[in-house]
């Protein structure tokens, strides 16, 4: 158990989960609090950044063809309802084939069957789009064919170790018969009507709130309830007044440094659960292609300014996280993972020796300048963000200490993700980034394949521009070598080369926290991978 509680209270053990699960009635509703609104509905293009998304329409509305559940401690990838047995997938003469067998109960809520044109449709407009959120593995297929409407065959150039992550979380599989040929991003980046899930979207006010209502053709079990509603509320202290005063029925809510005090001081009027084992790292992200973080020298001494540790304790001790990350991976892949980071530990004598060596030198104001100019830039993240913005305020604090000027200027999270990020203009980031599918997918953040660029049609996920000699093939490894003791070196060594070269800076594993109201019942739980609302189907009304 982690030491660094801020409140007095006890802190949380890990795992901790006081939900219980209760029969639920048919009918009513249910007002959810939402932390962040997406810039968009279209879930393979880069505005749809925010995993929010995911969490309110996307996971509700869009068939996937793998599922993630638990099997003993570990988070695994089962074949979904989707499919009508599990894909089989056979490697010779170094090529990748995948047959897929669609459940021929699956149809659309139009009734229209879900076929094998659908996964056709969508790994193509992966393969081929423009502004794609990631092409990761869908730039390996060499062909989709479809021998009858219920049988797909993908064939891959190459192996790919990560193959059940296509047509998977991130993505899913789009009706063909409404998109082909059509706009799909002004048909969809505003909500749309069409449902492959057990929900449809009844509505999308922008600024307001997310309704969904049950997608009556859903071929597998109804939803309990008649409407859940997805209420922004992006402000902490507001997110937690509105569920204290009953206009909220459950929170997902970032990790804050009085969550325990706030908690606490419902009562017994929520029920809670908080787990440590996630998909989510939080990190300090740097513009490789910008001033000052185009220097290797300047990143370096940026990871020796900051006491990670401090900040980790500060914001989440009370939940039982105390160290920081040494590693891009996320708990839920930590045995690909090392600690190559943990190397950068503040140490102000070691800014000054590498930034000397570097040829710059302290100005009248203290700060670091070089060619005349100063080591000042600008952190942005999410507004209203109670502890983004106390990460930001010490920061703030102990870079100045160590001889950098920072400024904050936060923005919403659709602005983040769905502008600021992919066009790269920002200096400095500080966001989660989370694992939708519990495989090794550093190369959608690092490659330089994954850059958002004119020669890509602007798609990936790369916002902060790296591109570190010798790392895209050891990424390429990791994602495609099939072979288990290799794959795993591919990692150490690619944790060794990131670490070297700084190009952002891992601060922690955010713990995730889901409070439910009383009358809240069903069995509710957390999916690391697929958000809180996985099973919101399952969700209902207490008996």
């Amino acid at each position: 158990m982690a030491t660094g509680c801020t409140s007095g209270a006890p802190a949380l053990a890990p795992g901790t989960n006081s939900i219980p699960d209760v029969p639920v009635k048919q009918g009513g509703s249910l007002v959810i609090g939402a932390e962040q609104e997406p810039d968009c509905a279209d879930w393979i293009a880069t505005c749809a950044g925010s995993i929010w998304g995911t969490y309110l329409m996307q996971a509700q509305t869009i068939p996937q063809v793998f599922t993630v559940v638990q099997q003993g401690k570990d988070w695994v990838p089962v074949a979904s309802d989707l499919m009508a047995e599990t894909p089989t997938t056979e490697v010779a003469e170094g090529r990748q084939t995948i047959t897929y067998r669609i459940n021929p109960a699956a149809v659309w809520s139009d009734g229209a069957p879900i076929t094998s044109a659908d996964l056709k449709y969508t790994a193509l407009q992966i393969r081929d789009g423009k502004d794609i959120f990631s092409r990761n593995g869908y730039d390996l297929i060499d062909s989709v064919d479809t021998p009858d409407a219920r049988t797909a065959v993908v064939t891959l150039k190459s192996p790919y170790a990560n193959w059940r992550q296509l047509f998977g979380a991130e993505f899913g599989v789009l009706p063909a018969h409404l998109l082909e040929g059509k706009d799909r991003n002004a048909l969809m980046k505003n909500g749309y009507t069409f449902s492959g899930g057990p929900w449809k979207i009844a509505s999308w006010v922008r600024g307001t709130s997310v309704t969904l209502v049950p997608n009556e053709g859903y071929w597998g079990p109804k939803p309990h309830l008649d409407k859940v509603t997805f209420q922004f509320t992006t402000d902490t202290a507001a997110e937690f007044q509105a569920f204290a005063s009953g206009q909220l029925d459950a929170l997902y809510p970032t990790p804050q440094l009085d969550v325990l005090s706030q908690i606490n001081s419902l009562g017994g009027s929520a029920n809670m659960q908080v787990e440590s084992r996630t998909g989510n790292l939080q990190a300090l992200w740097m513009n490789n292609s910008t001033f000052p973080f185009d220097s290797v020298a300047v990143r370096q001494a940026f990871a020796y300014s900051v006491d990670r540790e401090a900040i980790v304790r500060k914001l989440f001790g009370s939940l039982g996280v105390g160290a920081p990350a040494q590693s891009f991976l996320s708990p839920l892949v930590s045995a690909f993972a090392a600690d190559d980071f943990a190397v950068y530990r503040r140490d102000v004598n070691k800014v000054r020796e590498i930034m000397t060596a570097a040829g710059w030198a302290k100005n009248g104001e203290g700060i670091w300048s070089k060619d005349g100019r100063a080591a000042q830039f600008t952190i942005v993240s999410l507004a209203g963000n109670q502890s983004r913005e106390l990460t930001e305020q010490i920061l703030q604090s102990q870079l100045r200490q160590a001889g950098f000027k920072m400024t904050i200027k936060n923005t919403s999270a659709a602005n983040l993700f769905g502008k600021v990020a992919p066009a790269g203009d920002f200096q400095l980031g500080l966001w989660t980034l989370i694992d939708t599918f519990p495989v090794p997918t550093l190369d959608a953040t690092f490659a330089s394949t994954s850059i958002p660029s004119a020669a890509n049609g602007d798609s990936g996920i790369n916002f902060i521009r790296a591109n570190i000699p010798g790392l895209d093939s050891l990424l390429g490894r990791v994602s495609t070598d099939v072979e288990q003791t290799s794959r795993m070196q591919a990692s150490r060594e690619t944790e060794k080369l990131l670490a070297e070269s700084v190009p952002s800076l891992p601060l922690g594993a955010v713990p995730n926290i889901l409070l439910t109201a009383k009358k809240v019942g069903g069995p509710i739980s957390i999916n690391p991978v697929q958000g809180p609302f996985w099973n919101l189907a399952q969700w209902g009304l207490a008996k």
